[in-house]
């Protein structure tokens, strides 16, 4: 046949390659599965049937819809710690969420666990996130019954049309660790990286912005994984892997759990919950909540066309929907242009 090369033909083998389909690969697998990992069957266990795809495996087909969605795309303009920040180098959740995926497929891969599962809960834990990160769960609870928990509402609502196989949205739903266990080790490796993921990021965005210095971290923390980055997430991943090739278990053993408590507990104190931290957080929240309240009483045009009534039930869920979905700057902007706020009002980067 003829064919057209992107630069030079690269050798793969000889013509008439047996496709590795996705049966084969749920039979084998890349590397032999550990005893207790999730197997992926036909089409998934989905709450609307499908049908099996001939070469990607269930938990593969999530990750990609997951990662071709426009929940998982706004999380560009979603803040990670700082509001609509001027540094376009601080993360954002969608790079939080990229890296929580790679400190997971570090930890799954070398234990024998499936890797499109851990990959497809880590990308997708945060979908769930209103604009200004944690700051929108508070403003948006009272609109929700039982509370408005990111995680949930991430797997139950925002990633419901995308039809996900029942692992991992149980992945997603309970990756926090206020949440319920979840129900497959993979995703309990994904809980363990967003927290591994999270201190180690949140803190050299810290340090860039002059918020504080490598040196600040207590000797509990840089006497076990170092100061820099790449050396905390080398310790804190190998600590992981080995601890549960030991054990059996996904857990984490005494010296880095140990640090890791202290990272956090530094990173609470000196940059989630400094006083210029905690006035741009309430700020965001009153933002958040009387958006909401505005387009309870204003709602939207249902997405199938239907006409809400101001003030009922259905306008509620429309109104959390649509302001849960916001970017940062999206949220501000409406402030302005919806509510008449002024500039000054506004939540502004650290």
């Amino acid at each position: 046949m003829e064919v057209t090369v992107a630069h030079e033909a690269v050798y793969v083998g000889p013509p008439g390659l047996d496709l590795v389909e996705r049966a084969a690969r749920e039979r084998y697998g890349s590397v032999p599965p550990a005893p207790g990992a999730s197997r992926p069957s036909g089409a998934g266990d989905r709450a609307r049937p499908e049908e099996p795809d001939r070469l990607r495996t269930c938990f593969e087909r999530d990750l990609d819809r997951i990662q071709h969605s426009r929940p998982f795309r706004r999380l560009a303009g979603k803040c990670q710690v700082f509001i609509a920040p001027d540094d376009d180098h601080l993360r954002t959740r969608l790079t939080h969420a990229i890296e929580v995926c790679q400190v997971a497929v570090s930890i799954a891969r070398p234990v024998g666990l499936d890797v499109a599962l851990t990959a497809a809960a880590a990308t997708g834990h945060d979908c769930g996130h209103g604009p200004a990160g944690h700051a929108s769960e508070g403003a948006l609870s009272p609109f929700v019954d039982g509370g408005y928990h990111h995680a949930v509402y991430g797997a139950d609502v925002v990633l419901e049309p995308l039809n996900l196989c029942a692992e991992t949205l149980d992945a997603i739903r309970n990756h926090s660790w206020n949440r319920p266990a979840p129900r497959t080790p993979e995703g309990e490796v994904v809980a363990w990286a967003d927290r591994i993921a999270y201190v180690c990021h949140d803190f050299e965005d810290a340090v860039a912005a002059g918020i504080v210095r490598p040196h600040d971290l207590p000797d509990a923390v840089s006497s076990v994984v170092g100061r820099d980055r790449r050396t905390q997430l080398h310790g804190f991943i190998t600590a992981m892997v080995e601890t549960i090739a030991t054990t059996g278990t996904v857990a984490l053993r005494r010296p880095e759990a140990d640090a890791l408590d202290a990272f956090r507990a530094f990173n609470y104190e000196h940059i989630y919950l400094r006083p210029e931290a905690v006035e741009q957080a309430d700020r965001a929240a009153r933002l958040i909540g009387a958006l909401t309240e505005h387009f309870v009483e204003h709602p939207l045009t249902a997405a199938d066309g239907t006409i809400v009534r101001p003030g009922t039930p259905e306008a509620v869920a429309l109104a959390v929907r649509y302001v849960s979905g916001m970017t940062d700057r999206f949220a501000t902007t409406a402030a302005v242009e919806v509510l008449g706020w002024r500039d000054d009002a506004l939540p502004r980067g650290a």
